[in-house]
């Protein structure tokens, strides 16, 4: 009998995967691009976000519950819109999953050079690929162990975070004795200082936020009593995010004037040292390196598992889609560490620059991902005679809500001169992909597989 995917994750371990893809160094160093932009308005900014991204992550556990199959997303588009779009929902995610892993081993490198600042960058991008890269070519439970207690670290800084920043809003920790209170929300331009249109421009910068999240569904066809883990997952997991962002950049605006944040490095870190905890620097770098180790384990265990199931549906070579003893895609663990060298060269060669042209150009393909999970579900839901015990609520104008979100979103990175080379570069890339389904023999080997 052929090895298969061990249903080894549990509802812990697949909770703590998408916190751990959410919560990273966005929250932890990049918020304040957010609050300059919007101002005190980006708590209900976040608010929309996440509700948006709530409705995605419905649609997708509504057909991961029902059916929890591999490739997840790839696999729904597949069989539910049509070969060529799972052919490119499933290529499409893995690159962006190639270049989420390469902007994180890149932010492994810059954090410890706060360490070892005589020491090169690329050396510990290097390092953090071989260790994330040995460690998934272990049984899956190896993986879900690793990534609850990564996870779990930042979820504990983020709630000591809230807890201190209350009392010291409320009880005036850290202040004297005197409460600092809640008057900077609203006496520097008020709650919407650079207008609608301020909170308006922070959205599709805050949605990327959330990127990641979607691993709840990669990781369906490997979990324990998917009918019941699934659901659990997604509803705790959007408020566990919300109230981590939200309460988060509450407590930070509350304590500091918006318009002073950023001057003086990560709010967290002033925070703690406010609280009394000298080491505060020291304590946030660790917990920024471990979210970069945390983004880093799942884009390596998301890519190797949509290689394997590209492999079993003849859309990457048939290789790919073996499994170990341990029911683990060895070889697309392998090839996805071939590639993620690649930007351990990047970070040789221009580590400078390597993060930011990363995340701007992976803008477009997580739009796509997202975008492609309510089409697959618009058209599973229109083949479902009998209602489903886990569902997405008010449909169908929550999907077209959604998607016209999405939708506002594409047209955002357009209009911004500095995010607008993630739609060349988006466009450029599906049009590759459909030339290369064309003539690459891709359909043929669709067959074979599946004969």
């Amino acid at each position: 009998m052929s090895p298969s995917l061990q249903r080894q994750l549990t509802p812990r371990h697949i909770t703590f995967m998408a916190l751990g893809m959410c919560i990273g160094a966005g929250l932890f160093l990049g918020s304040a691009s957010t609050i300059k932009l919007a101002g005190p308005s980006v708590l209900i900014a976040y608010a929309f976000g996440g509700t948006m991204i709530f409705i995605i992550m419905r649609a997708l556990g509504e057909m991961a519950a029902h059916e929890p199959i591999a490739g997840s997303f790839s696999t729904y588009a597949h069989k539910y819109v049509g070969p060529l779009a799972g052919y490119i929902t499933g290529w499409n995610y893995w690159i962006l999953m190639m270049g989420v892993g390469i902007a994180e081993s890149t932010a492994v490198g810059i954090y410890m050079k706060a360490w070892f600042p005589a020491s090169p960058q690329w050396i510990w991008a290097f390092a953090s690929v071989a260790m994330i890269g040995g460690l998934n070519l272990m049984a899956v439970k190896v993986y879900g162990e690793l990534e609850f207690w990564f996870a779990l670290i930042k979820v504990l800084t983020v709630v000591a975070m809230i807890a201190g920043g209350c009392a010291m809003i409320w009880l005036g920790w850290g202040n004297g004795g005197k409460p600092i209170g809640l008057s900077n929300l609203w006496t520097h331009g008020g709650w919407f200082p650079n207008g609608i249109t301020g909170m308006v421009l922070a959205l599709p910068v805050l949605v990327f936020s959330f990127g990641g999240i979607e691993t709840i569904g990669m990781a369906a066809a490997e979990a324990a009593q998917p009918e019941r883990t699934i659901p659990r997952a997604v509803n705790s997991v959007i408020w566990r995010i919300l109230i981590f962002y939200i309460g988060s950049l509450f407590v930070i605006m509350a304590i500091y004037p918006w318009n002073a944040l950023g001057t003086q490095g990560s709010p967290f870190v002033t925070t703690f040292a406010r609280l009394g905890i000298p080491q505060a620097a020291g304590l946030i770098n660790f917990v920024v390196i471990t979210a970069a180790l945390s983004s880093f384990n799942s884009t390596m265990f998301s890519g190797s598992r949509m290689l394997h199931s590209l492999a079993t549906k003849g859309q990457a070579p048939m290789a790919m889609g073996r499994l170990s003893a341990q029911g683990v895609p060895v070889r697309g663990v392998l090839v996805t560490l071939v590639f993620l060298l690649f930007g351990v060269l990047m970070n040789y060669l221009v580590p400078g620059r390597i993060f930011g042209m990363m995340m701007s150009i992976l803008a477009f393909n997580t739009v796509w991902t997202w975008g492609m999970v309510l089409v697959a579900h618009w058209r599973f839901r229109r083949q479902q005679p009998v209602p489903l015990a886990f569902r997405l609520r008010w449909f169908p104008l929550s999907s077209v809500v959604c998607l016209a979100f999405l939708a506002f979103v594409l047209v955002m990175l357009g209009y911004s001169a500095d995010t607008r080379v993630a739609l060349y570069v988006g466009v450029i890339w599906l049009a590759l992909l459909t030339v290369g389904y064309r003539v690459g023999g891709i359909e043929q080997r669709m067959r074979m597989a599946s004969a």
